[in-house]
Formats: C-alpha cells, structure tokens, sequence
C-alpha cells in the first residue's frame, strides 16, 4: 500500500481513539460538505440507466465549462487505474514530486517510468503527467504553457483533482483535442470523497475507450443523483470557495505562530515546512487531529483545513500549548 492520507485507522491504531473523535485533517477533503439532501428510493434500488448517466455529463459539462466527452467514474483514482490500458506500454514521464499513484500504477503495467522536476523534461514521452494545482505543494502551471507541451508529448493527462476553486487554470475547455485527457475529482471540493465519483474529460476516442473499459455502470445511482445537484449548484461553490480562501489565511496564520514556513498550497490543503513533521504530527495526534507526513520530506507536513468552528478552536488551542 502505497503511503496516502487519510490513513486515520493508522493514527488510531498509534494514538487510539474512536474515529468520530478524531479530526482528519490528513487528506484535502473540504470538511463542509455539500449537504446531500433526500435520494429517492429508485437511485438506490434500480441499476443506472444510460439516460441518468448522460444526465450526470451533462452537470459535469455544466461545472467544468467545457463541451468536451466526458465519462463519470468512480472517483478520479478509477481513471488512474485504466489510464495504462488506453496505449501500448512506454515511455511515462511525472511531473514531481506529486499524487504517488501514478508512477505505481504506470510501473505495474510495465511502462518505463520517470520522475521530472520541469514542465519541459516532460518533452519526449509517451504519456506526461500534470497535477495540476499539485498535490502537495500547490504547484500551478497555466494553460497556455500546458498547451505547448501538448504537440511534444504522446498523451498529456492534466490531473485537475483541487482545480475547482481556481477553474481559471482548467484545460477542461480544450479537452476536445487530440492527445489531451484532464481528470476531476468529485469528492474533495464537495466534500464527498466516500461516494466515489469521479470524472475523465478528453477526445472522444479516448473517452469511448475508459467507458468500455468502466462498463455499464460506472458510478452508483446516489453517486448520480448528488452528482448533478451539486455539480449545478453554482452558488454554493461560489460561497465556499470564498469560505476556503479566508480559511487559508486563517490557518497559515496559525502556522506562522509555530515558526512554520509555508511551502505552498491550495485552498484544500496547507503544506509547511518544519523543524521536525513527526514531532508536529505526534503533538497534534495527542489531541486526535490527524495530518499527513512525508517519508522523503521529513520536514513537510501537510494539513487539510478544519470544518467547524469547534474544529478551528480545538486547533487552535491545541497548537498554543
């Protein structure tokens, strides 16, 4: 099992503690979620049919602006995993460091596979990978330097999963073109990472190729009905965009007063540079506030932001002993 956040059975295991106790900050969920609402009995009983699910594209198409093909999955990470099988196997180059399943899951289907630290190391490879806001230092490219690359590499895939609070960085729009794939996370930005929902946007060869491969229903009938109200619910991204800009300053205050030195970020998570991140996750796990740490970085520790005011306060008052 390659190393994530929202490992909280681990911090349990270490710290102990019942789940509903412990504020997981570990991962880049918004913690106030969508309010999901009543889901009739047919979206849990019945199969998805084709109609509901072509209901689903068009909200995604409606919340990414684009008019590209789209495929829901379950979650971007489902995409990730048949990402290999859309070409022969080759030369994969990552933009890094970043999201590690890329390069597991590359390297499992035999693709030759290369960490690089610019934009134009990625020049020359079969499939080049881009997250984009990166995942964990908040790394930004913009579109037009993404689009360049586009003609010197096989197959760009722009990973988009925290891209919902700065939509003016998506290449979901250009998605149409040839050799372009850009993958969206449902669940971090709405806060429902347990409904597994997901989305590829590209050309409509590729696109074609991950729905066969998904099969006749991708996603589960709850996924498709929270899916489309939330992914038209245009106000309440607005206000909580807003909300997770004002929470990052608010929490990189925080930071600050620990002499903690901001590495970079999204608005979904923090990642900070500090004189011992094992030591900083211990103290804060003492008080069941759970954060992720980095093996290659032992001075890096990430944090997602608090939910409710009582989560603010008990951070706070946690990092002021």
């Amino acid at each position: 099992m390659r190393e994530h956040g929202g490992n909280l059975d681990l911090a349990q295991q270490r710290f102990g503690g019942r789940a509903e106790h412990w504020i997981d900050l570990s991962t880049g969920i918004n913690r106030l979620s969508y309010p999901v609402g009543e889901v009739s009995a047919h979206h849990w009983q019945a199969l998805p049919s084709r109609a509901e699910i072509e209901v689903l594209h068009r909200a995604a198409h409606h919340a990414y602006r684009t008019s590209a093909p789209v495929v829901a999955m379950g979650g971007a990470q489902a995409a990730i995993q048949l990402l290999p099988q859309l070409a022969p196997s080759g030369r994969a180059r990552i933009l890094a460091p970043t999201y590690n399943e890329y390069a597991g899951v590359l390297s499992a289907a035999g693709w030759n596979v290369q960490a690089v630290g610019e934009l134009d190391a990625l020049a020359g490879a079969d499939v080049a990978i881009v997250v984009n806001p990166n995942n964990p230092d908040g790394r930004c490219h913009l579109p037009k330097d993404l689009l360049a690359l586009l003609p010197r590499v096989g197959r760009l895939v722009i990973d988009e999963s925290f891209a919902d609070t700065v939509p003016q960085l998506s290449l979901a729009p250009e998605a149409a073109r040839p050799g372009l794939l850009i993958l969206r996370s449902f669940g971090k930005f709405y806060g429902l990472a347990g409904l597994r929902l997901g989305f590829a946007i590209g050309n409509a060869a590729d696109i074609e190729k991950l729905a066969a491969m998904s099969g006749p229903w991708p996603v589960s009938g709850a996924a498709i009905s929270i899916g489309c109200r939330a992914l038209r619910d245009d106000a309440w991204a607005e206000t909580t965009s807003a909300r997770l800009a004002r929470d990052c300053v608010r929490l990189d205050g925080m930071a600050q007063s620990q002499g903690w030195r901001l590495v970079g970020g999204t608005p979904l998570f923090r990642l900070y540079e500090t004189p011992d991140a094992l030591a900083a996750q211990d103290k804060l796990a003492q008080s069941q506030i759970w954060s992720r740490v980095f093996a290659q970085k032992p001075g890096w520790l990430r944090l997602g932001l608090p939910g409710s005011e009582s989560e603010w306060t008990r951070l706070a008052e946690v990092l002021a002993r």
